[in-house]
């Protein structure tokens, strides 16, 4: 799993957006919207997959994360708009577009307010807006404290993400491995490969880096409704997500399942928030670039 060499570009708005590439330089173009806390760099669990199947995967940071210009006040909304104009600028007609974990309300924005630029969107173990039933119910107990936090306060929420940046930036490793201890088997499994925990490791970091403000507006949004609705989304939109998830239940994946018309689900009763997308990252690409 190489680390990509990290690329910037301008926007008409004078922010910079930074971004990594993975893959096939020359393949079929996928937009991976990263997870919570993560960066451009998180996409590259996809490197050796995607080289082999021909595909081209842009990971865009988020405003206020890892490259990007910070963006006071932005949406999930506000995405899609940030999105082509890095394809445009890459010379990209359409692509198809990948929502991981905290990535998935981005990708949904996608399938919302551009779906005639994507070929094909895909969701994996992604986080739903809050108001679906039990949907915090069987997340493990920090998570849910930070949403509750930025959901009452968004300054709580900040000083709550703070402290998490200051772990991370500590020593990422050892949090990483805190937070395995949580985790079912499967994960502890998959973060336990040594080439898993570099990516995360230097995703993590590159998250933080540019300090905490870009990571404190993703909890508030998450925490709050996401200003379009998943029934206006037209395209059809491929899930999985595993039933032992324990960072992003899979009563939140079943939201998403019944709320987006053409919705394509695979719940799998074996794995886990980490292990699905590292087993089945053949799987995932596959289904999306066919």
């Amino acid at each position: 799993m190489a680390v990509a060499d990290s690329r910037h570009m301008q926007l008409r708005d004078g922010r910079t957006l930074g971004y990594a590439e993975y893959g096939d330089p020359c393949g079929r173009p996928l937009f991976y919207c990263h997870g919570f806390p993560g960066s451009r760099l998180e996409a590259a669990i996809a490197d050796e997959t995607a080289q082999r199947q021909g595909i081209r995967v842009i990971s865009i940071d988020r405003p206020g994360i890892g490259l990007s210009s910070y963006l006071k006040n932005r949406t999930f909304a506000d995405w899609p708009a940030d999105v082509l104009e890095l394809a445009d600028a890459l010379g990209l007609a359409t692509f198809a577009v990948l929502g991981v974990s905290g990535g998935s309300p981005y990708a949904a924005a996608c399938a919302a307010r551009i779906p005639y630029r994507l070929t094909r969107v895909g969701i994996v173990a992604g986080i739903s807006p809050l108001s679906a039933p039990e949907a915090t119910l069987r997340m493990l107990p920090l998570g849910r404290l930070g949403l509750r936090l930025a959901g009452g306060s968004p300054l709580l929420g900040r000083i709550f993400y703070a402290g998490f940046c200051r772990l991370i930036r500590r020593d990422p490793r050892r949090f990483l491995e805190q937070m395995a201890e949580s985790l079912p088997e499967i994960d502890r499994q998959a973060l336990a490969r040594s080439e898993v925990q570099r990516v995360l490791v230097a995703s993590a970091q590159a998250a933080v880096a540019d300090g905490s403000r870009g990571g404190a507006r993703e909890l508030v949004l998450y925490s709050r409704p996401w200003g379009f609705l998943l029934q206006e989304i037209p395209r059809e939109v491929i899930l999985w997500h595993g039933e032992l998830d324990s960072i992003i239940p899979p009563a939140m994946g079943r939201f998403l399942a019944g709320s987006i018309p053409k919705c394509r689900p695979s719940f799998f009763p074996d794995e886990g928030h980490y292990s699905l997308p590292v087993d089945h990252m053949v799987e995932i690409l596959g289904a999306l670039v066919e």
